[in-house]
């Protein structure tokens, strides 16, 4: 589990995965977003995605990020917060 340093709670849930794409056993890519374009844990976030994707057998982990469309907070999200 990839945990947001900012907010302590893992990117899953917070809506910042876009998209995974496993090309093949050894190369995987992911489309993550964050909260904001000036987001200070997105290299912390990036890395630890890396580190996790090595640690399960994958020897390349792409990542791209976008900003298009921006961050909202899953409803999902909003419900168990109660907002």
């Amino acid at each position: 589990m990839i945990i947001d340093p900012e907010v302590a709670m893992d990117i899953w849930t917070l809506g910042l995965v876009r998209k995974i794409n496993i090309i093949d056993e050894k190369n995987i890519c992911f489309v993550i977003t964050y909260t904001s374009q000036m987001c200070p844990a997105g290299p912390a976030i990036q890395e630890a995605i890396r580190n996790e994707m090595l640690n399960i057998g994958f020897e390349h982990a792409t990542i791209e990020v976008t900003f298009d469309p921006p961050w909202t907070m899953p409803e999902a999200l909003k419900t168990m917060m109660g907002l």
